[in-house]
């Protein structure tokens, strides 16, 4: 009695949702409580009277999800963290609608709707990975980070077969519950083992090859984020700092040295004279090195691009959160950051406010934030590439996919955790770059300012990390793999093939209940 008391009580489904979710992402790693708490989403989905009462509990349960697992946002900029918890719970309300309407149609066999319902909700996370307000930290599958042993799977179908999954099952295990035959738990535990099943064998077909390897040194400074320079008096000592850990860790077979984000914490120029104690350093050593910097970018009247700053004498610039690659007498490289933070790091559609302000009531260039990159560049290590993926590139799986069919071997990561302080925030950063080694079957090396810094191999097992909040310098041999995964191949397939169900399923039903109500007008 009490337990059908809570399953049509609409505060506890939506307040326990959340809790539910924010225990299935790290550092908590109770993942399989997402199943759960979709289902009493969906029951709370379907005894709402209207979209309005949906809206009225599922928007704060939303809330709650988004604030219990990112709550760490609002530690660099309380207002931006806000405005993201909220716009982000308010947007999860279009899929949940959706589904809402799939289930009380009622037009489908319940494999069918599971099939479409797991398809809505992935719709909406590839969507969301793909527009100036993306926010792809609380993809369903991210939250599988840690489970490594269960997600095999995804070197064919990317971090979205695990969001496609766990939508599926969740809405088999709601149809049993609500209609208890024996049939439909068989489809639920089906659903709920194959993906499982499929990652263990997976794990047995991984191959080692060790033919190609790379000696990387990894750099964790611990530099303070809020302060000027990090800490240090001047900019000088900051890159003593980092080239005596540099020296530390480093061996006479070490091929690539790596700093964490703006580890150079400064806006520069390309050929600024600061880095040449760094260029004279790599010349002695025989080295490589990738390292973060704030870099001024200036442009020719052809090539500007449609947003850009300008200096007191009319020059064309935009500065960049930027990747430099120094090798000895060699010319330096650069990546610009693709995948920047929305406010955070760069206004969301500026360029198209620019464009609808035929007043220039707003001067846009100079709220715009860092300049975007657009090109997936790759550095070339002992005849082996790889990118040097910045901070929030690293959630995005798309664009880690246009760097790997760009020909890299291994990845790198750099970033800057320090913003978030001792919270939730670098424990997930750091996990879900155990999705990116699974999907492509390759060895991460990753370099963070406070933490955590460590190497991932192709199977997604940690095989080093640093402590958090620690000054550290270690070296590790890690190996290149020019093979491709089916997903490194095909990339996000599953979110494609998800938006192409749901917009045949939405014009199925439209078809059936045509087909329904003409076949009432024509019984009257």
């Amino acid at each position: 009695m009490a337990m059908n008391s809570f399953w049509n009580h609409k505060w506890f489904l939506a307040l326990t949702a959340p809790v539910l979710l924010a225990l299935s992402f790290p550092p908590f790693n109770a993942s399989i409580l997402q199943i759960p708490a979709f289902v009493l989403l969906f029951r709370l989905s379907v005894i709402s009277d209207t979209k309005r009462e949906v809206i009225f509990y599922a928007y704060p349960s939303f809330v709650l999800w988004n604030l219990f697992s990112t709550y760490w946002l609002m530690m660099a900029t309380v207002a931006g963290g806000a405005a993201a918890i909220f716009a982000n719970a308010a947007i999860m309300l279009i899929p949940l609608l959706l589904i809402r309407f799939v289930i009380n149609q009622n037009r489908f066999h319940p494999l069918l709707t599971g099939l479409l319902a797991a398809s809505i909700w992935v719709s909406y996370e590839f969507l969301h990975h793909n527009w100036d307000l993306a926010w792809p930290w609380l993809t369903l599958g991210n939250g599988w980070s840690n489970l490594t042993s269960v997600i095999q799977f995804i070197s064919v179908t990317g971090v979205f077969g695990i969001s496609f999954w766990v939508i599926l099952t969740a809405f088999l295990c709601y149809h049993w519950l609500v209609q208890p035959e024996r049939k439909h738990m068989i489809y639920t535990l089906v659903a709920f083992f194959i993906f499982p099943i499929w990652s263990i064998f997976s794990l047995t077909q991984i191959e080692s090859d060790e033919s190609r390897p790379v000696e990387v040194a990894i750099v964790q400074p611990n530099t303070d984020s809020y302060q000027p320079l990090g800490g240090h008096p001047n900019l000088e000592s900051l890159i003593e700092h980092l080239l005596r850990l540099s020296d530390e860790a480093r061996s006479e077979q070490t091929d690539l040295i790596i700093w964490p984000e703006n580890a150079i914490a400064s806006n520069l120029i390309i050929d600024s004279p600061f880095f040449d104690r760094v260029k004279d350093s790599l010349n002695v050593w025989e080295t490589n090195l990738i390292a973060g910097t704030g870099l001024f970018n200036f442009y020719d009247d052809e090539n500007r691009p449609q947003v850009y700053r300008e200096t007191a004498n009319g020059r064309s610039y935009n500065v960049y959160n930027s990747a430099l690659y120094f090798q000895p007498s060699q010319p330096t490289k650069v990546y610009r950051k693709t995948e920047l933070v929305p406010i955070v790091e760069r206004f969301p559609f500026v360029e198209f406010f620019q464009n609808v302000d035929l007043f220039g009531w707003v001067n846009w260039p100079d709220i715009a934030g860092y300049g975007r990159g657009t090109t997936p560049d790759l550095f070339n290590v002992v005849e082996q590439h790889t990118p040097a993926l910045i901070c929030y590139d690293s959630v995005f799986s798309g664009l880690v996919n246009r760097f790997v069919d760009e020909g890299a071997d291994f990845l790198t990561i750099i970033t800057n955790d320090g913003w978030w302080g001792d919270s939730h925030g670098h424990i997930q950063h750091f996990a879900f770059a155990r999705l990116r080694a699974i999907e492509h079957r390759m060895w991460i090396a990753r370099s963070a300012n406070n933490g955590i810094s460590g190497v991932i191999s192709p199977d997604g097992k940690v095989q080093i990390e640093t402590e958090y909040w620690t000054e550290d310098a270690f070296r590790f041999t890690i190996y290149g793999n020019p093979n491709r995964t089916f997903y490194s191949r095909h990339g996000n397939w599953v979110g494609g093939l998800s938006l192409v169900i749901m917009g045949f399923g939405f014009i199925g039903g439209w078809f059936s209940g045509r087909r329904q109500r003409h076949s009432l007008k024509s019984e009257l």
